[in-house]
Order: structure tokens, then C-alpha cells, then sequence
């Protein structure tokens, strides 16, 4: 009976813990529960070390992605891959075996606020082995450097040195790819970093070779404004919670981790900021940019004054290299055809789409593919043991639209 009773309260209290309430529309719900009972435990267990001084919280969680996570890399009867470098940037490589002389090639940035990740773990593994198998295409997945160790510009910069080497002639020539036919893609913290360079590097008249497409999965494109409609509505679905996002906007730019009070109130971007004129507010002006659909109820939260120091010590937050949402209209109009996946149930979605709505405006074609019943970084989920349903359909969208559009 004692055993019995103990079992019930156990059972109550993981059921206690696993157990948050979720939007009725989101993919599967009980499988995204268990999935972020699983992500908490790794993050209230790195914040535990961190605060006692074990190591900073980053290093425990990459040390358990690894441990779970990162494979080696293994040929297959249809796909070669190998661990190389672009640029001195280490990179997977996957290629196709047989199929056409020439191939597409797609460069990817893996997801992980630019702190966490790796394109050696399963998840990224297994997407680019069916893109490079699917597309009859090279695959070439980037591990830029990560925080702490790594600020910005660091990460954008490994990224344009291995765009710069992925066109250059010589590793076309090398892997067999068509230069007419190259793209370049990347989820979250990766979909961040292919804006940027896309951006950069299609008004690099120096280069020969151009991306012919950029496709962005749930990109993070702006630290500005904390309360978008999407930031309201989703604080608290898993798996990206709103204070996460600033807490991996402060690594990413080197920022005193104590500012993210500050920014989670919107007290960075206040009307008596001089770093923030009208001009950079209309870029994420989501009252015009958002469909109504979208906007929904919610209103913006704007404050008249805030923290004035705030902009002073990071004047990255108004960097486009790290912001690309709010690059210039000319500089939009001169980057490559898009594909931009969001998400209903992500605090980004409201930052893709108002960059789909930029993009458009500047003149260039783009395809939005919105998932209603999806979340944060659900794509990376198409596999065994989440196998999450959305995250299979967005994943064979997402490869349907290179393989009609690259």
C-alpha cells in the first residue's frame, strides 16, 4: 500500500510538472509537454550550476546536447558525408551519391540563440541528409562559433567567411555545384544569420557567384521590441519563452546579462532613445507591417521614457548584421527570392512575418509558409522520439520549395 501510495504522488507530481497549459490550436500538444518538461530541467539545472559557480550555464547545456545530440559523421549508401572546414569555419558536408554532374547547393546555419547547437547533432544531421538525397543537392552545415566564448560580430563573421568560401570557385568546382543554383538557409539563430549574409553579400559587388535564394525557418531578426503580438501571445508556450529570447539576444551581443529587465519592458527602445529615430521604428512598426489577423487585439507597449545607458552599452541591438529586420529598403531589394517560415505558436513569428511584408515591399518575390498549429523550432522535431506531425510537414514543405524553386 505504502509502495502503491508512494508511486501516486510521484506519478502526481511529474504529471504536476510536465502539465502546462497550452493554446487548443498547437501541434500535438502532450508531445511538446514532455518535450519542454525536458528542456526546463536542463535549463533550471544549468542555471543551479551557473549560480554556484560550477560553470557558466551555456557549457552545461551544450555539454548535454553533445553527450545526447552529436554524432559522428557516417556515410550512407545515398549520401557521403564528412566533417571539412569553409573559410577555417568547421562544417558538415553532405553529398549525394550518383544523380546529376553538377548539384544544387544549399549552405545551413543551425538554431540555438547562437549559444547552443551544433550541425553535427541528429536532429540537423538527418534534415541534411534528406535535403542532400530529396534535392540531389550539397549540403554544407555550418558550426560557427557560439557564445559565451563567442560574441557578436564573431558568429555573423564565421558565417560570411563560410558564404564567401561556399561561392567561391574553387569549392564549387571541388563538390561538383551549380553556381546558378546555390542557396542559403538557416533556423532561428541560423535563419538570423542567412538574412544577414544574404544581405551582405548581394550587395558585395566583388562576388561573382550570388545566392539564388535564402530561406529562413523561423528567423530571429530583431531585439527591439519585446511586445510584438506574437511576443504577447506566445510568452509562455514552450519552447522558446520570452525571457529565453533575451537572455540569448544579451550573449549573443556581449551584454551585461542584468539588462534583461530592461529589454523584456521595452525600456531599450523608449521614445527619448536618440539611437532609435523614426526611421529604424518604422522598420518594425508591426501596426502596419502585421495583417490584421495577426495583430489581433493586442496593442504596442511604447514607452515615453526608459533606461537611456541601455542603448549607450549595446549599440548592437541597432546593428543590421545582427538585426536584419531593420536593414534598408535598397539593401532588401538587392537580396535573393525567400522562402520564410513562421510559426502561430513562436514569439518569432511576428518577426518573419514582418520581414516577409519588408521583403515584398522592396520588390522581391517571397513565399510564407505559416504553420498554424506550429512552434519554435518544431522543423528540427520531424524525427523519432519527438516525431512531431507539423515539424514533419514543414520540414517536406520547406524541401518541396527548394526543390521547385532552387
Amino acid at each position: 500500500m505504502r509502495l502503491r501510495l508512494a508511486g501516486a504522488v510521484l506519478l502526481s507530481a511529474a504529471a504536476y510538472y510536465v502539465y502546462v497549459p497550452l493554446p487548443s490550436g498547437v501541434s500535438e500538444p502532450w508531445k511538446l509537454m514532455l518535450l519542454d518538461a525536458l528542456f526546463r530541467s536542463f535549463m533550471q539545472a544549468s542555471d543551479v550550476a551557473h549560480a554556484l559557480g560550477v560553470c557558466h550555464r551555456v557549457h552545461l547545456l551544450n555539454r548535454v546536447v553533445s553527450w545526447v545530440e552529436v554524432i559522428e559523421a557516417r556515410s550512407c549508401p545515398a549520401v557521403h558525408v564528412t566533417d571539412s572546414e569553409l573559410g577555417g569555419v568547421p562544417a558538415r558536408v553532405f553529398q549525394p551519391k550518383g544523380g546529376k554532374r553538377l548539384k544544387r547547393g544549399v549552405l545551413y546555419f543551425h538554431g540555438g540563440g547562437w549559444a547552443l547547437g551544433s550541425g553535427r547533432m541528429r536532429s540537423y544531421d538527418l534534415l541534411c541528409r534528406k535535403m542532400a538525397e530529396d534535392l540531389d543537392s550539397v549540403i554544407m552545415s555550418v558550426d560557427y562559433r557560439l557564445a559565451p566564448e563567442a560574441v557578436f560580430p564573431d558568429q555573423y563573421h564565421d558565417a560570411l567567411a563560410a558564404s564567401r568560401a561556399f561561392l567561391s570557385s574553387p569549392v564549387l568546382e571541388r563538390y561538383g555545384i551549380d553556381p546558378q543554383r546555390v542557396c542559403v538557409s538557416g533556423d532561428s539563430a541560423g535563419g538570423n544569420l542567412a538574412a544577414a549574409v544574404a544581405q551582405e553579400l548581394s550587395s558585395d559587388d566583388s562576388i561573382k557567384v550570388k545566392f539564388k535564394v535564402q530561406a529562413l525557418i523561423y528567423p530571429v531578426l530583431q531585439a527591439l521590441d519585446f511586445y510584438t503580438p506574437s511576443y504577447q501571445q506566445n510568452q509562455a508556450v514552450p519552447i522558446l519563452y520570452r525571457p529565453y529570447m533575451a537572455r540569448f539576444w544579451l550573449q549573443y551581443l556581449g551584454a551585461d546579462p542584468s539588462l534583461e529587465p530592461l529589454l523584456l519592458a521595452n525600456n531599450h527602445s523608449s521614445l527619448d532613445q536618440p539611437a532609435i529615430g523614426a526611421n529604424i521604428r518604422s522598420k518594425l512598426n508591426w501596426r502596419a507591417l502585421l495583417p490584421a489577423e495577426r495583430r489581433k487585439h493586442y496593442r504596442p507597449v511604447v514607452k515615453e521614457t526608459g533606461s537611456l545607458g541601455v542603448m549607450g552599452k549595446v549599440p548592437q541591438l541597432v546593428d543590421v548584421r545582427a538585426a536584419p529586420l531593420l536593414a534598408d529598403q535598397e539593401v532588401l531589394g538587392r537580396t535573393p527570392k525567400a522562402y520564410v517560415m513562421t510559426c502561430e505558436f513562436d514569439v518569432l513569428r511576428d518577426d518573419g512575418l514582418m520581414y516577409v511584408r519588408r521583403l515584398q515591399d522592396a520588390g522581391v518575390a517571397v513565399t510564407s509558409d505559416h504553420y498554424e498549429d506550429g512552434f519554435h523550432a518544431c522543423m528540427v522535431f520531424a524525427y523519432l522520439p519527438m516525431m512531431s506531425s507539423v515539424g514533419r510537414r514543414s520540414m517536406n514543405n520547406y524541401i518541396d520549395w527548394l526543390d521547385q524553386n532552387l
